[in-house]
């Protein structure tokens, strides 16, 4: 592939992640170029994935979006992939870095789980489903950050995924709710706390709403704790951004606690102050 179409093409995957996660693409646009370029088109590819599932309004056409990539994804897999930005880009990370393609799959199946979306019962199936739609991308992402010791690191890089999944969860409460009509707290959860679907509907933020929200986050936070111990284990080029990115998404749970828990009508969001802070 001539280098100035390949150029273009992790140009094309870079857009995505400015456009999407400033927080994750500043994180990750310090490392060296050829990771850099590999973490573009992984989110690129992630990115797209969840697009056609938000971005499309009837079930049918949501999975047609969800088929169709799966479709070129498995062409992808036989080295047959269409003439794109994002597959050329991709083909590259593959003959670059050690990858496998499963996480990729597991990708589309956590897509497809919201496509025909129930809320989880237990706080088992909600860390389940966060394997697929965010552990996975830990999964993609490893061979890139932890190129010599990645078959050693799957566990940490699923435990930092599911972390980051369940703060996005107590961060969108009510924008999930609201616009998507969807509940992400497990019904076990809810009922031992005895927080139901009528509050979450009046956004009442009450004792009972607290502790739910706090029992879950204590659970990411343990995950993030966990997540802290393998951290000299990844490339020395990668820890830095790899810590940013983690400490910059826990400090979401302390943004919420600072709004009074407001996550049912409120945007919570690292500033750009609290984000100097954490690079510090």
């Amino acid at each position: 592939m001539l280098q100035h179409q390949l150029e273009a093409d992790f140009k094309y995957c870079e857009a995505i992640i400015q456009k999407h996660s400033k927080s994750f693409y500043h994180a990750f646009s310090g490392l060296p170029t050829e990771k850099s370029h590999a973490v573009y088109a992984i989110y690129a590819f992630c990115r797209i994935a969840d697009d056609s599932v938000d971005e499309n309004s009837t079930s049918a056409s949501r999975r047609q979006a969800l088929t169709q990539l799966k479709d070129e994804l498995d062409l992808f897999k036989e080295n047959k992939e269409p003439n794109h930005p994002l597959w050329r880009a991709l083909r590259h990370v593959f003959n670059t870095f050690d990858m496998t393609i499963e996480p990729f799959y597991d990708q589309l199946k956590g897509q497809e789980m919201d496509i025909q979306f129930s809320s989880p019962e237990t706080l088992v199936d909600l860390e389940d489903y966060s394997y697929y739609v965010a552990g996975s991308v830990g999964l993609m992402l490893l061979p890139i950050i932890a190129s010599e010791k990645h078959h050693n690191l799957k566990k940490a890089a699923i435990e930092l995924g599911v972390a980051m999944q369940l703060t996005n969860i107590l961060r969108d409460i009510g924008e999930d709710y609201d616009d998507k009509n969807r509940i992400y707290l497990p019904e076990e959860e809810r009922s031992r706390f005895g927080y139901d679907e009528n509050k979450l509907n009046e956004k009442i933020i009450d004792q009972s709403f607290i502790n739910l929200w706090e029992h879950l986050a204590k659970r990411a936070e343990s995950l993030y704790d966990d997540f802290t111990d393998y951290l000299d284990q990844f490339d020395e080029d990668s820890q830095f951004p790899v810590a940013i990115s983690a400490n910059v998404y826990r400090s979401i749970l302390d943004v919420v606690r600072e709004n009074d828990y407001d996550c049912l009508s409120k945007r919570n969001f690292v500033d750009q102050e609290r984000m100097e802070q954490i690079r510090a």
